[in-house]
């Protein structure tokens, strides 16, 4: 049996006075866990502000069970919550499997 992969989006409001001051610890943030996770990782955003707020997403890829702990701790120390506006929505994706 093939394990299949699993992806973890998140998603949340960093308000426009924020974002450069954001994105320096997302970039480090992930560009730390790539290699001790042995995880992919994204930054998007959406092309316009709404009310002042940027929407930006996370994105994992050939994440396990046990990534969970290693981001929260990454959020934690790169200091992530205290930048942006409301809470971080995440979610979990796997690939169809093959057809038999």
């Amino acid at each position: 049996m093939v394990a299949l992969s699993s992806s973890l989006y998140i998603y949340y409001q960093v308000a426009d006075s924020n974002a450069a001051q954001l994105l320096p610890l997302v970039r480090r943030m992930q560009a730390t866990l790539a290699p001790e996770c042995a995880v992919g990782s994204g930054l998007k955003r959406r092309p316009a502000s709404a009310d002042g707020l940027q929407t930006w997403m996370e994105i994992y890829d050939g994440v396990t069970p046990t990534f969970d702990t290693a981001l929260a701790a990454a959020v934690a120390a790169a200091g992530v919550n205290d930048l942006i506006a409301g809470h971080r929505h995440t979610e979990l994706f796997t690939e169809m499997p093959p057809c038999a």
